[in-house]
């Protein structure tokens, strides 16, 4: 983000930027519960913590595009350096794993060693036992790999544990939940990082607090529900908050709890870019190094033009987006569900906050399996795409019919004359090379009639001509220009 407001020079966050006012005003919160905010914090009717209030742990519930990540590499590096912590355990969904890793090289201002627990479970294993040094450690794994990995977690004994998407552990009894309990039992600190802690039902808060603090709601999930809820419908399997308590479990909810919404953070920039890089499964990486070769081979062979390296870019943007084609029958074969994956954590995160999404992509094989996968999880969507005829009645669902949570366009066919503003974040879960379709799609969402600030969110293979194509598109380069002159230096305009 840029344009930041303020740096807290009584308390500066050590981060190597200068944080919005909000969040300047989230790392005060969280410091102030964890007791290492000096001073005797401000007036009644501040947002930061009063005084007397201490808590080994905070929730930030912060939506996304508000830099909830950034924040946290503030607060954990205050609590390193008052000498608080020395190891730190951030759990997060698969897809957000590099994120962590990118964002500390960005931002931390303070010494420390992270690595990205991967590979099979020995290896992780491995890792873990091999971290060493006087900075703080961090380590990043995902929620199954938590689980799994409960007890060397365990040992390794964290101080800090962050649960980021928390939202992924709101079901009080699966294998995660009860993994991150009782982890976080043993952690002297635990951030909990979510747009919301209440997704579909006010009972959702439960599992969550009982990680980030169990002293708000307790440790039985029965004498929670039995406490806050009535239990209705076929069979009294539906809890529904009473009228008489929602005050109370309000107040207790955000007595540790921080919250921003991008409507409330009035110094966002219009418009915020954020990149998620996808790892390529191993199989899918390996047939598309294949794929990078046979391609710089065939340019040897021939006339090297902007036409013809595109053609066989074309090849390679079609598989980091999970799909091949078959020269000889003209099926298409899915080899990668990367994006696919990573798609479904930005769901999990925006539908939790209620808010609406924009997914853009390319090719015809993606619109569908990212239609499937909103009809697996029943979510009710518009979609324009080559072929539809029904354009203005689409938009017309997205933007007024509450259910309607999600629209899917393809980049050239649904980049032009539509108004999407009902969203305030869009996907672009793949890419063309026009900058012309690019500026369009963007603005679908950013026109009159937009309240919000702007989040767009990019999907990208980690090493693959993603990360070519976005590049050109942002520094507005001409593309084919670019790879024919990479070949004609003796690079492989594909690698």
């Amino acid at each position: 983000m840029a344009g930041r407001k303020e740096n807290g020079a009584e308390f500066p966050m050590p981060i190597k930027a200068v944080p919005y006012h909000h969040q300047m005003e989230a790392f005060r919160f969280a410091c102030g519960l964890f007791g290492i905010l000096p001073g005797k914090g401000k007036e009644a009717g501040s947002r930061d913590t009063p005084p007397c209030l201490r808590s080994s742990g905070a929730a930030l519930l912060m939506e996304m595009g508000t830099g909830k990540t950034l924040t946290t590499i503030g607060i954990t590096g205050a609590l390193s350096n008052a000498g608080r912590i020395r190891r730190m355990l951030v759990v997060a969904p698969l897809s957000i794993l590099g994120v962590w890793e990118e964002e500390f090289q960005k931002f931390a201002d303070f010494p420390y060693c992270l690595v990205v627990l991967s590979g099979n479970g020995s290896r992780k294993r491995d890792t873990l036992r091999h971290m060493a040094g006087v900075s703080l450690q961090v380590a990043v794994v995902n929620y199954e790999s938590a689980w799994r990995m409960e007890k060397d977690l365990g040992a390794w004994r964290p101080d800090l544990i962050v649960a980021d998407e928390g939202h992924k552990i709101k079901t009080h009894n699966i294998s995660a939940s009860r993994a991150m309990h009782r982890l976080g039992a043993k952690a002297g600190y635990r951030l909990l990082l979510t747009g919301t802690v209440i997704t579909n039902k006010a009972v959702d808060v439960f599992s969550q607090y009982k990680f980030v603090n169990p002293a708000i709601f307790g440790q039985s999930f029965y004498a929670f529900r039995g406490r806050y809820f009535d239990m209705v419908g076929y069979g009294n399997h539906t809890p529904v908050l009473k009228k008489s308590m929602e005050a109370e479990l309000m107040e207790r909810m955000h007595s540790i709890a921080f919250r921003a919404t991008k409507a409330e953070c009035l110094d966002l920039p219009e418009m915020t870019d954020i990149l998620r890089q996808v790892e390529l499964e191993p199989v899918a990486l390996q047939i598309y190094q294949g794929l990078v070769k046979e391609s710089y081979a065939e340019l040897s062979g021939g006339e090297v033009t902007a036409t013809n390296i595109l053609t066989r870019l074309l090849r390679l943007s079609q598989l980091t987006g999970g799909f091949i084609g078959n020269d000889e029958t003209s099926a298409v074969e899915q080899v990668s569900c990367a994006k696919l994956s990573a798609l479904e954590d930005i769901l999990d995160g925006i539908m939790a906050e209620g808010k609406k999404l924009v997914i853009i992509a390319r090719f015809v094989p993606e619109i569908k399996a990212i239609c499937k996968l909103l009809e697996k999880r029943k979510l009710r969507y518009s979609c324009i795409a080559g072929g539809v005829k029904d354009r203005e009645e689409q938009v017309a669902a997205f933007q007024n019919e509450p259910e309607v949570m999600a629209f899917v366009g393809q980049i050239a066919t649904a980049g032009l004359g539509i108004t999407l503003t009902a969203a305030s974040t869009m996907v672009f879960y793949s890419l063309d090379y026009s900058m012309s379709n690019f500026e369009q799609a963007k603005a679908r969402i950013h026109r009159v009639g937009q309240r919000m600030p702007c989040t767009y969110l990019y999907l990208v293979a980690r090493g693959t001509v993603d990360e070519k194509v976005l590049a050109a598109l942002g520094d507005k380069a001409d593309l084919a220009r670019t790879l024919v002159d990479d070949y004609r230096s003796g690079r492989n305009p594909f690698a």
